[in-house]
């Protein structure tokens, strides 16, 4: 069976655009995630673009106003909160070294055996070592990487604002070149937004809501180093079935175990009504009425993206499996081959 001219150059044309491929992501794959975050963070405010764009009626101008508008929300919070949070990270290290462990135990468990204590105050030595000392690896490293955490903030930065400007093009010029049938792209598209959204919105953005406000109570009841608490606060609300318990409680026996009942219990009551309440009213909410995805895909999905793309993979993570999950059902229903649109 020979080949003829035609295959022959069809052969050609699918090996160069594979080479070309390959080369590319070869090309981008330094800046790989930062471009997914600037369509990400794009995607997030396409309503904001928009909105401005029909009062300006101009669209380099909008998305730049835009653009100016995430560049204020970023710098603003860390030109003052970046000092602080390195003082409180070397203060806390600082308070690790000289902070009686073994008092604190005795005082929590009056009535416990001594090898209970002991062992309470072995564990709670181990986890404050770990925690302080992976915290201050994080910062170092991040004050080494700065300039190429900056560089990698001009390429967020600059597809953030051409996919605002261009996101019409964009979408279709990827309609175009889809697979899939005209029909099923509509619904494929609708259901990708859903779950999109479901994640940024459902889980980030409620999950940084729920931690400033844990903050919050921290700094209005006293606790100390209560700006660092708020970063940890800010991540462990993110995660589903984590929360920012895991900050609050420590924080609350902290401060009954210091002397301050009063403020303990106050700390206590605002962070089970206040605090929980964002947790359990408006996540559930946002997530049930987009998709109902499960939480534990997300908390799956958080912790191994940040294993694989670091701290933008409690983001990426659940969005894969995410629309995984989406295709597989898609071949279980046996309707995967339908998508298809025909050669």
């Amino acid at each position: 069976m020979s080949i003829t001219n035609r295959e022959i150059r069809r052969l050609s044309v699918l090996a160069l655009i594979s080479l070309l491929v390959v080369l590319s992501f070869l090309v981008l794959r330094p800046i790989l995630l930062s471009i997914t975050t600037g369509l990400i963070l794009a995607y997030a405010f396409i309503p904001v673009y928009k909105r401005i764009y029909s009062v300006l009626k101009e669209k380099n101008t909008s998305a730049l106003a835009v653009s100016i508008l995430v560049l204020l929300i970023l710098f603003i919070p860390a030109w003052f909160l970046i000092p602080l949070v390195i003082q409180q990270a070397f203060d806390m290290f600082t308070f690790t070294q000289t902070i009686d462990i073994v008092g604190f135990v005795n005082k929590i468990f009056p009535a416990a055996s001594e090898q209970f204590q002991k062992e309470i105050t072995s564990v709670a030595i181990n986890f404050i070592g770990k925690i302080t000392s992976a915290s201050l690896n994080a910062l170092v490293g991040f004050l080494l990487e700065l300039p190429t955490v900056l560089l990698h903030l001009a390429v967020i930065i600059f597809v953030f604002f051409f996919t605002l400007r261009d996101h019409e093009k964009l979408a279709e010029f990827v309609s175009g070149i889809s697979p899939f049938k005209k029909e099923k792209e509509k619904i494929l598209v609708k259901q990708f937004k859903e779950i999109t959204s479901s994640i940024v919105f459902g889980y980030v953005v409620i999950g940084i809501i729920q931690g400033i406000v844990t903050g919050i109570g921290l700094l209005i009841f006293g606790v100390p180093k209560a700006i660092l608490l708020t970063i940890f606060a800010i991540f462990a609300s993110i995660i589903p079935m984590i929360g920012p318990w895991l900050i609050w409680v420590p924080a609350a026996i902290f401060l009954f175990a210091t002397g301050g009942a009063g403020a303990a219990i106050g700390f206590t009551l605002y962070s089970a009504i206040l605090v929980s309440s964002i947790d359990n009213i408006l996540r559930p909410y946002i997530v049930a009425r987009k998709t109902g995805i499960s939480p534990v895909i997300v908390l799956v999905g958080m912790i191994g993206g940040l294993f694989v793309f670091g701290i933008l993979g409690i983001l990426l993570g659940p969005l894969i499996l995410s629309y995984l999950i989406l295709f597989l059902r898609a071949y279980k229903e046996r309707t995967l081959s339908d998508m298809f649109s025909p050669e």
